[in-house]
């Protein structure tokens, strides 16, 4: 994989002070009524059956079915133990249903491919932060970018149309492998380090996720490099925030338990003085 930064307009102050790497789902934009509630829909078309928020989480929370296509089919799986005279569909045909339903359709029947054509649960997506959050990190010497399992149509749409954060450094579907693989999150800090000529290994670092698979990624990637100042950083999605104390402190206890080194309320909590504090920057 290769991430090119050539165009990315991101003020970088030399050098850097920290990294600061987000996922988008959950973290930057609520997808409670979008990806989930595809995957929901997605299995139902399959199967007849729905499953809740909290099969979904459980699942999520095995660290592996970061990608939804994947969770969905996953799921049809464990419902044919139950149901055994359940067809199993391809994988193509449940990408196939999950984008009419993500993206919407046309007339004709074809997944919807131009943003302003788009008419499917993707519309729903209330925002967690705005462009002025991306804006204060910058000008505290706080380098950004972002690390996401979502389609790269669908990224760019949030972080450039919608948040107006022009180049944004990203890391989208198909441009690494899945999380909690760590190659995606260690090719686009490298490539931020190096805007400031600043080896990777003198930057304190965050990672900012909302899943169990979020938080495995940074712990392999500082068995993949030691001398990593990295900081899993986990966050609640917000059907997890909205659905009472009790479920979301068990939220942040399987954040914790899976080795997150730190649980926030919010993205919207970390202001620049919050982000050094939680990376330890001296003289914050």
């Amino acid at each position: 994989m290769e991430v090119s930064l050539a165009g990315h307009r991101q003020p970088v102050l030399a050098p850097l002070r920290a990294l600061l790497l987000f996922d988008i789902d959950g973290v930057i934009r609520d997808v409670g009524r979008s990806y989930r509630l595809a995957v929901t829909e997605t299995v139902a078309h399959f199967s007849g059956w729905r499953p809740t928020p909290e099969t979904i989480d459980a699942l999520k929370a095995e660290g592996r079915w970061n990608n939804d296509w994947d969770a969905s089919l996953e799921l049809l799986r464990r419902r044919q133990y139950q149901q055994p005279s359940l067809p199993l569909p391809s994988r193509e045909a449940v990408v196939e249903v999950f984008s009419g339903l993500y993206f919407g359709r046309e007339d004709g029947g074809a997944v919807s491919q131009e943003p302003h054509r788009w008419t499917g649960l993707i519309r729903q997506e209330p925002l967690l932060v705005d462009g002025a959050f991306f804006a204060a990190l910058s000008e505290a010497g706080i380098g950004w970018g972002v690390v996401s399992g979502a389609e790269p149509s669908s990224a760019r749409h949030v972080l450039m149309e919608r948040l107006g954060l022009p180049d944004p450094p990203l890391v989208a579907m198909g441009d690494a492998p899945d999380k909690p693989d760590p190659t995606g999150l260690l090719q686009l800090a490298e490539e931020l380090a190096a805007t400031s000529r600043t080896p990777l290994s003198h930057l304190p670092m965050g990672y900012v996720g909302d899943t169990v698979a979020d938080v495995l990624t940074v712990i392999h990637a500082r068995r993949q490099q030691p001398r990593l100042r990295c900081k899993a950083l986990g966050v609640a999605p917000p059907h997890v925030a909205a659905a009472g104390a009790a479920v979301r402190s068990a939220y942040h206890q399987q954040l914790l338990a899976a080795g997150a080194d730190a649980v926030i309320g919010a993205t919207a909590e970390l202001r620049p003085e919050r982000v050094f504090q939680l990376l330890q920057v001296g003289d914050s």
